[in-house]
């Protein structure tokens, strides 16, 4: 059985409450809530009105740093809520590494509703990425293993597919990633990134509109194709075309995406999706959510 990555450390509500009793103690009376415990991080409510995220293993603590130092820039781009951090909150004694506080952002989990409200979002999810898709500033954080160039994830990406029987399609798969990886590199410069765009991390409104973005560990700069993998991460065939269309069609010629993007985004899907479906036996969701991707890269090989 592959598992998602072990915690370092376990973040329990007890040592939440510690933590805000000694930084912020004018919020530590409020309900305590645990709602999500992930691969890097621990999610808690705090009241009504405010989230706190914890790493809970090492190799997340710098990407909490990114996030209080760079997202407060996403979030001056982004037309929907993003988890800017209120407050950076600083190691203690009983907790090794930094931590925030943020607001709390209302929206149903798009790896939890119906296909259809999904798909309803394509455009604006669209439109999220085409603005955060800038030049990134001088000396941004480069992701090792998110928009950086397809070859360095081949060993990853083969070892899944050569190492169990999870893939009867691995040959199919196979075909789509040679492909991916035979398409012209990025170029250009580094853009602003995501680095994690997939269901469980996207927000939306009961009308399926997008609400809000979350988990930003993997910001950094790079090749925009790791973000737009999503297109088969979280959309059927349609709607995928309708995502796609609509970096053509915005106002600035210049958010256009190219074939060669396009083909290194499948192949990201194809490293995402398998990523998921390979270590997530102990989560559900995200083993759906690469079941997903999987699904829809083969569908167009019919």
């Amino acid at each position: 059985m592959a598992l998602m990555p072990r915690a370092e450390l376990d973040v329990t509500a007890g040592l939440v409450r510690s933590l805000l009793k000694e930084q912020l103690p004018m919020l530590s009376g409020l309900p305590l809530k645990l709602v999500a415990n992930g691969w890097d991080n621990v999610i808690y409510r705090l009241g009504e009105e405010w989230a706190i995220r914890l790493p809970r293993r090492e190799p997340a603590a710098q990407l909490v740093l990114h996030e209080q130092r760079y997202l407060p820039t996403y979030a001056r781009r982004s037309p929907v809520p993003v988890p800017s951090p209120i407050h950076s909150g600083l190691p203690s004694a009983d907790y090794p590494w930094h931590w925030s506080v943020t607001a709390w952002l209302e929206g149903l989990s798009a790896a939890r509703v119906p296909q259809t409200s999904r798909n309803a979002a394509a455009e604006d999810l669209a439109g999220f990425l085409i603005a955060i898709h800038v030049p990134a500033a001088p000396g941004a954080p480069v992701n090792p293993v998110r928009g950086v160039p397809l070859d360095a994830r081949s060993d990853a990406v083969t070892d899944r597919l050569n190492g169990s029987g999870r893939y009867p399609q691995a040959s199919a798969l196979r075909k789509i990633w040679a492909e991916a990886c035979a398409a012209p590199p990025w170029d250009g410069p580094g853009l602003w990134l995501h680095g994690d765009l997939h269901p469980a991390n996207i927000l939306l409104r009961p009308d399926g509109r997008l609400a809000a973005v979350l988990d930003f560990g993997d910001l950094g700069a790079g090749d925009p194709a790791v973000d737009l993998a999503v297109a088969w991460l979280m959309f059927d065939a349609g709607a995928r075309h309708r995502f796609m269309a609509a970096f053509g069609n915005a106002v600035d010629a210049g958010t256009a995406v190219d074939a060669a993007t396009w083909a290194r985004a499948r192949g990201w899907a194809v490293v995402l999706a398998t990523a998921m479906l390979s270590f997530s036996d102990d989560n559900p969701q995200m083993s759906e959510i690469g079941r997903f991707g999987v699904e829809q890269l083969l569908s167009e090989l019919s």
